[in-house]
């Protein structure tokens, strides 16, 4: 961390005299890529609302941690979230419903849950406030050598299993004959993006978060022209709009997490029209 503090020391930025601001800068820098590479994995199986049910559970896991009165709530959410996600896919591989439909089931089943535990014996919701909106500007050193770590193991699952991820969305069956096992690697799916969305919900906030991890990706799709495009673009999507959004909120004093989505949601629509002219 020191050597990040002195090489934002050299930069003649105003915001990057404060520390609070070096550690959201470097919480962005690790956490956009971590957004733009679950993105692409999200849009292309159709599972864009996965990841808001899976903040809805890491809710509830926060609320239980809270209640027994643990310091770091965080892993109990991401203990939840997990046990979430292998329940979510366990039952999906023995299901008739849509995926929406039992997304729909377990996403409104936890946050019920989630907000029943927060105010049971008639406690405050209050104090859970931060988690609906985020605060990336109160993030640590210790959470930032989290992210990196995350980061790294997700970059790793990436490289080994994209290929298999995006077959099997696309063509379970043709991902089935070719000995992909789809219930295993839709179960290391659903249980990265558990992970990434429980790490992420302190810092950007539930009410947004889906944008965050639905955007990079819809948008790149709109530019990209084969999958390596797709995966890259995503990744400088999320980069460039973690950064333009974290210095629009420090210099017009707004939501860090709310602008980022912001500049996400302009970067669709520039990149919406493109496609249409471009067609």
């Amino acid at each position: 961390m020191s050597l990040w503090y002195q090489l934002c020391d050299m930069l003649p930025i105003e915001m990057l005299h404060w520390d609070f601001m070096k550690n959201a800068l470097l919480a962005v820098l690790l956490i956009s890529p971590l957004f733009g590479i679950s993105s692409t994995m999200i849009v292309t199986g159709k599972m864009s609302f996965f990841s808001d049910a899976l903040g809805h559970s890491a809710f509830t896991g926060i609320a239980i941690g809270a209640i027994c009165g643990i310091s770091s709530p965080t892993w109990v959410a991401v203990i939840f979230a997990v046990v979430f996600a292998l329940l979510f896919s366990y039952v999906r591989s023995r299901s008739n419903h849509t995926a929406d439909t039992l997304i729909g089931v377990f996403s409104s089943t936890a946050i019920a849950l989630g907000i029943f535990i927060a105010t049971l014996g008639g406690s405050s919701f209050t104090k859970y406030n931060k988690y609906l909106i985020g605060d990336i500007l109160s993030v640590t050193g210790a959470e930032i050598g989290m992210l990196a770590i995350v980061l790294i193991v997700v970059i790793i699952f990436w490289l080994i299993l994209s290929n298999k991820i995006m077959l099997t969305s696309i063509h379970p069956q043709l991902a089935s004959s070719r000995g992909i096992s789809v219930r295993v690697t839709q179960t290391l799916f659903t249980t990265a993006i558990a992970i990434v969305v429980t790490l992420a919900v302190s810092w950007v906030g539930l009410l947004i978060l889906n944008s965050l991890l639905v955007l990079p990706g819809a948008t790149s799709r709109n530019v990209a022209k084969n999958l390596k495009q797709y995966s890259l673009f995503s990744v400088l999507i999320a980069l460039i709009s973690g950064i333009v959004g974290l210095c629009l909120s420090y210099y017009i004093g707004a939501s860090s997490g709310a602008a980022i989505s912001l500049v996400l949601a302009l970067l669709f629509l520039i990149s919406f029209l493109f496609r249409k002219v471009r067609m």
